[in-house]
Formats: C-alpha cells, structure tokens, sequence
C-alpha cells in the first residue's frame, strides 16, 4: 500500500516553515546548552580557585610550623653543645650565661588556620580529597604533640630547673629527651608535608610565592598600625595639653 503524504506538506511554503522551525528549535537546544555549559565550567573553575586557596593556605602553615619547630630543634641542639662546653671549663658560665639564656625554646605558629580546615565540612567538601584531608589532621595532631610534649613541657622543665642561676643545674639539664621528640615529631610532619605537596602538585615554589604574598599584605597591615600608634599618640597629647590647660582655672 502507498503512503500517500498529505499535499500540504508538499508545498514550498510549508517546507520553508519546517525548516525554519528545526533551525529555531536546533539554535534554542544549542543556546540553552551552551549557557548550562558555560555556567558549569565557570561554577567549575570558582570550585577549582577555591580548593587551590584551601590548599595553599594549609600548605603555608604547615610550611611556619615546620620552620618554627626546626628553630626549636635547633635552640635544643646549641644548649646540648653549651653544655658540653661547660663541662670542659665549668668557669665559664659566666660568660656563656648569654648565650644560654638565647637557647630558651621559643615557638610561634597560630591556630587559626587549623581551626578554619578541621572545623568547616565546607572546607573540607570544597577540597574534596579524603586522604588529603587525613593527612593535613595528622599533620596538626603531631603539632599538638610537638606543643604539649615539648614546647610547653621544655619550658616549665626550665622553669623549675633554673637553669640560669647555676652551671650544675644548666649542666644537669635533660635536653636529650626532648630533642628526640623534637626529631620524632620534624621527621613525622616532614614526611606528611611532602606527601601532601606531592598529592595536591604544590611546589616548593609556590608555597614561597603564596609566604611572600602574605608577607606583603600582612606588612601593609602593619602599616596601618603603624598609623593608628602615631594617631594615638597624637591624640594622647592633645589631651595633655587640654589637661595643662584646665589646671590654669583650678
């Protein structure tokens, strides 16, 4: 049996109208394609600078509490050679007394940036790496050791040694114990920084690009204080010349 095709559809005219149809349809579906695509590429790309930032900014701190955890290992290692060089000549505290006093641990990082990581699911979503993640709160737990097994114990250890008030008591000092926890601990978070450079691509220099860029805005900020200090004391003193003023009527 023949199909026979209605003679409307036969016509130029109706041909011409379909035709403009699909090419409308067909531009309509590419239209509405292309602004989904591009708006998932752009969500895509923020997605991307986002993580990068989160990235960057943990690898920074992990990079301080390294460098500040290697000036206390190094502060521990210059007393175990101070007291070896009193124990050959145990006169010369006098003269060495300086340099001990320099050797007290000294440690400086802040919290904040861990706080940020560990207490934001945010945070965490936005990096969307489960081993990452794993590793950046092992990194922070072996610096919670570092803090509360070395740093803090190390300093009351000193304290209620009074180290400076007599060689013996500087001589007799354990700073063994606690530069193998020192080393332990560097080693362990060492190990955990690298892997988590290697992991993200980071590279060394980058971490140092992102340190010196802190660096710049955080010495504007200091700046600023600068500015207000001098407000202040300019403030302070027109205050001193109001308060000189009022003694006349009194």
């Amino acid at each position: 049996m023949k199909l026979r095709i209605p003679s409307l559809l036969k016509s130029d005219k109706t041909k011409t109208t379909l035709k403009q149809f699909l090419l409308s349809l067909l531009a309509t579906t590419f239209s509405i394609a292309l602004t989904f695509g591009t708006a998932a590429v752009i969500d895509h790309h923020k997605k991307q600078e986002a993580k990068r930032e989160i990235v960057m900014m943990v690898m920074y701190d992990m990079y301080n509490s390294l460098e500040a955890i290697e000036k206390v290992d190094s502060t521990i290692r210059q007393s175990m050679h101070l007291q070896r060089q009193l124990l050959e000549d145990t006169t010369k505290f006098s003269e060495l007394w300086y340099s001990i006093a320099g050797t007290l641990p000294q440690v400086s990082y802040t919290e904040t940036t861990e706080r940020i990581f560990s207490s934001s699911i945010e945070t965490i979503n936005t990096v969307g790496d489960v081993f990452f993640t794993e590793y950046v709160a092992d990194f922070y737990r072996f610096r919670l050791q570092f803090k509360t097994m070395v740093c803090d114990s190390l300093v009351n250890s000193i304290s209620r040694s009074s180290i400076l008030e007599r060689s013996q008591n500087f001589i007799n000092f354990d700073y063994l114990t606690y530069g193998i926890m020192t080393t332990g601990c560097l080693n362990n978070m060492r190990q955990i920084f690298l892997e988590c450079q290697q992991m993200m691509h980071v590279t060394d220099e980058e971490v140092l690009a992102y340190r010196n860029e802190r660096k710049r805005i955080e010495s504007r900020r200091s700046e600023g204080t600068d500015d207000m200090v001098e407000s202040l004391k300019k403030l302070r003193q027109l205050q001193d010349d109001i308060d000189r003023g009022k003694l006349k009527y009194q």
